[in-house]
């Protein structure tokens, strides 16, 4: 949490943004948001390999979220030392974790394997390769705390339209 507090206070410093690259980043980071939602809604962590929702699509939907949502502040940012920033921290934060819980989600589901046949790792497919769809679930995205995502979203969104506003 600290690292995070600390990244944010760098991004904002680094941070360049005009109103269209302000908007451009609000709509790819809407995006993330929404996928992470509908992810949150349909994941029952540790209790089944969940293959509904958009875990049809992509086995890491959290993370192609998350990964939206960062590519929607780097664009808001307008600053490419930001972006580089971005793809360092991600590729070597969350491409470690995947393959650490693909093994955990092999080992403890049996139908794993034959679902990461079906559904591609991070890219989304078009058509659906997973179970037919569950009904979103409201208890769940709040369970899992999903709104802090869209929390710090707003509040990072509003730092940087003040920064745009009073010229800091």
């Amino acid at each position: 949490m600290p690292l995070g507090f600390l990244f944010a206070g760098v991004y904002l410093w680094l941070a360049h943004p005009t109103w269209i690259s302000l908007l451009a980043g609000v709509a790819v980071t809407a995006l993330g948001l929404a996928l992470r939602a509908a992810a949150a809604g349909h994941v029952r962590k540790n209790a089944e390999l969940t293959t509904t929702g958009p875990y049809a699509y992509t086995r890491n939907p959290l993370y192609l979220g998350s990964f939206l949502i960062a590519t929607g502040f780097a664009i808001a940012s307008r600053n490419l030392w930001v972006a580089l920033i971005v793809v360092v921290l991600l590729g070597g934060i969350y491409w470690p974790v995947i393959r650490s819980e693909e093994e955990y989600l092999r080992t403890h589901f049996s139908g794993f394997d034959e679902y990461a046949q079906r559904v591609p790792r991070l890219v989304p497919r078009l058509n659906q390769g997973g179970a037919p769809a569950d009904a979103f679930s409201s208890a769940l995205y709040r369970k899992h705390r999903e709104y802090n995502a869209l929390l710090g979203a707003l509040a990072m969104m509003g730092a940087l339209i003040c920064k745009i506003m009073f010229h800091l």
